[in-house]
C-alpha cells in the first residue's frame, strides 16, 4: 500500500477490515430473493433513489458499456420493473423510471434486510451497537468513487 499517512498497524489491519465488510455486504445480499440478477438490482436501487435517468448516465454510474445497459433495461421493462419517459429536453433520449411493482419491491427487500441486521445487531452490546452506528458515515464515504483528478 502506497498510502504513508497509515500506520503500520492500520496497513496491517485492512485485510481484517476488507474481509469483514465483504462478509456482511454477502450476508445482506444472501436475505434477498433472487428474482433480480444484481446488475439489475444495482440499476432499480440507482433509479429509486436518484429518480428517472437516462440509459447513458445509467451506464457511467454502473462503469458498464451502453450495450450492456441496455440488455439490462430491456430485462426490467419485460418483468415491469421499469419504464420508459420521454426525456424533456432531447427528444432522442429516454429516461428510466421504476414502476409501482419496482418501488414496493425495493421497500419490502430493504426492511428484509433490515430486520436481519437489526436482530444481528441486537447480540452486540450497547457500546457495541454505538460503534458501529457511528462507523456507517465513515463506510459510506469509503465507498465512494475516488476523484480522478488529486493534487
Amino acid at each position: 500500500m502506497t498510502n504513508s499517512n497509515l500506520t503500520d498497524g492500520e496497513r496491517e489491519a485492512i485485510p481484517e477490515l476488507r474481509t469483514a465488510v465483504m462478509r456482511l455486504s454477502r450476508r445482506l445480499r444472501q436475505e434477498r430473493d433472487d428474482q433480480l440478477t444484481p446488475s439489475q438490482l444495482a440499476v432499480l436501487g440507482n433509479v429509486a433513489l436518484h429518480g428517472p435517468m437516462t440509459p447513458g448516465d445509467l451506464a457511467a454510474m454502473e462503469h458498464v458499456k451502453p450495450p450492456t445497459m441496455s440488455r439490462i433495461i430491456a430485462g426490467l421493462e419485460a418483468e415491469e420493473w421499469v419504464t420508459r419517459l420521454p426525456h424533456p429536453t432531447d427528444g432522442r433520449q429516454c429516461l428510466i423510471e421504476v414502476t409501482q411493482k419496482a418501488q414496493e419491491w425495493i421497500r419490502t427487500y430493504r426492511e428484509v434486510r433490515d430486520v436481519w441486521l437489526a436482530r444481528q445487531m441486537s447480540g452486540l452490546t450497547t457500546e457495541e451497537r454505538r460503534l458501529v452506528l457511528q462507523a456507517a458515515p465513515l463506510l459510506a464515504r469509503l465507498a465512494q468513487p475516488e476523484e480522478r483528478s488529486r493534487p
